[in-house]
């Protein structure tokens, strides 16, 4: 299978009658529509409702309904892929643990500060190429921290009785749930969340 051109957001330049939106305006209120209706079931159709323009005036602003998908995916997976990448590099001297902590922390603030975008990402399911690209994305990403955790073990930092693999299933599956749950502006803030899941994760809830 050859690559995939990669897919290309531009920023639009507004036209004398129709309403000029920017390229994170535009991705911003894709992503919006894209987790109410579902992905599959969103029609460009119904972009250019959600953005105030005609159905032709649409593509003027977007190049298609899949580099959308392609560049809310990207947001969801850039930071996340960074941080795992400084996570599992780190500096000599500093434990596997104590880098450990720190991806699952960043995570948290990472997954908060897009959680739209997140939430997509987490409901794809590899109908398309664009999918099955961000999947293997995350892959990777799971791969490196299950290495990471691996380190952690071997250091005597965790217990060696439970796979990696699944240590790290079983953590990131509590930090992909918020998704479902938490609200930015709600009465828990993200320094509070991050340090209660790193804590509950690593230390349990023994007194």
């Amino acid at each position: 299978m050859s690559p995939m051109p990669e897919p290309r957001l531009d920023e639009p330049s507004p036209r004398r009658g129709r309403p000029g939106y920017d390229a994170p305006t535009v991705l911003r209120r894709a992503i919006e529509v894209f987790n109410r209706q579902g992905y599959e079931a969103t029609s460009i159709g119904d972009l250019a409702r959600e953005l105030g323009l005609s159905k032709s005036a649409i593509y003027h602003h977007v190049p298609s309904k899949e580099a959308l998908l392609s560049a809310a995916l990207d947001e969801a997976l850039d930071g996340l892929s960074v941080a795992i990448d400084q996570a599992t590099n780190g500096a000599p001297g500093i434990s596997a643990n104590e880098r450990l902590r720190t991806a699952v922390r960043q995570s948290v603030e990472i997954l908060v500060a897009h959680l739209p975008a997140v939430t997509l990402l987490l409901r794809v399911r590899g109908n398309s190429e664009v999918e099955l690209a961000a999947l293997e994305r995350r892959r990777v990403i799971d791969d490196k921290l299950a290495s990471l955790v691996r380190a952690a073990a071997d250091e005597g930092s965790l217990r060696v009785d439970i796979p990696p693999e699944l240590i790290t299933r079983l953590v990131f599956g509590m930090v992909n749930s918020l998704v479902e749950w938490y609200r930015p502006d709600g009465p828990v803030s993200v320094a509070e969340l991050s340090g209660a899941i790193v804590d509950l994760a690593f230390d349990g809830l023994t007194a």
